[in-house]
């Protein structure tokens, strides 16, 4: 996987949004304002949140991601060499449908309808 393999996943996502919010080369993928993918300037792996801590730990411990720095401990980085795409895409659509379930309704309302 790389970062292009993982922007051609999250873009066509619906509602979803790139951003570069601290400049200098991030990859910032948000849906209602809100974060659900980053790749830093490392590029080296992304982050994607999980539904909660326990998960992440998990997935750390199972070699399958590691702990992504500065963000939350229910954020983890998902290395380009440790995920088949099949697995990739799992984690962002996982990440991308948490983040979008904790928009508000009314927010939720505006973005274009999730199928499948």
């Amino acid at each position: 996987m790389t970062r292009d393999d993982v922007n051609e996943i999250c873009k066509v996502l619906p509602g979803a949004e790139w951003s570069d919010p601290w400049g200098g080369g991030h990859d910032a993928w948000k849906v209602g304002g809100k974060m659900f993918a980053c790749i830093g300037m490392a590029n080296n792996g992304v982050s994607v949140k999980t539904p909660d801590v326990e998960t992440a730990t998990m997935l750390i411990e199972a070699g399958v991601a590691e702990k992504a720095p500065y963000f939350h401990r229910s954020w983890v980085r998902v290395k380009w060499e440790s995920a088949e795409t099949e697995e990739m895409t799992h984690r962002l659509v996982t990440s991308y449908d948490i983040v979008r379930a904790s928009l508000t309704k009314k927010l939720q309302a505006t973005l274009p309808p999730r199928s499948g």
